[in-house]
């Protein structure tokens, strides 16, 4: 399926979050690269979901709705969410992955 051709009824908001998952009933760690109210984008291992697989997330500590991998292209899914997740939750995840890549940023580790 081609990326370009699927509607999206929702902006797409950037993430950067490692996030433990299901993908079918395996465990699986991927990078979350973006998040809105009906789905979002994942980057995992090679060949870690194929179309129509369903999946389960907990985004920033968030169980998000049950998902269903629309479309992968090599490393990376399209996650279409069964039921949509609201925007302040969105609001709220954004600004907590934020938050903590500023800390991690202004806080640099010393050595000795």
């Amino acid at each position: 399926m081609n990326m370009q051709s699927i509607t999206r009824s929702s902006k797409r908001r950037p993430l950067s979050l490692l996030v433990k998952s299901r993908v079918e009933s395996r465990v699986v760690f991927v990078d979350l690269i973006d998040i809105s109210e009906g789905g979002c984008k994942i980057s995992g291992g090679r060949g870690f979901a194929q179309v129509g697989d369903r999946v389960v997330m907990k985004v920033g500590g968030v169980n998000a709705p049950l998902g269903t991998v629309a479309w992968v292209e090599d490393r990376i899914a399209g996650i279409a969410f069964v039921g949509e997740m609201h925007p302040a939750v969105l609001d709220h995840l954004c600004a907590s992955a934020n938050m903590s890549g500023k800390a991690r940023r202004g806080n640099p580790t010393r050595s000795a």
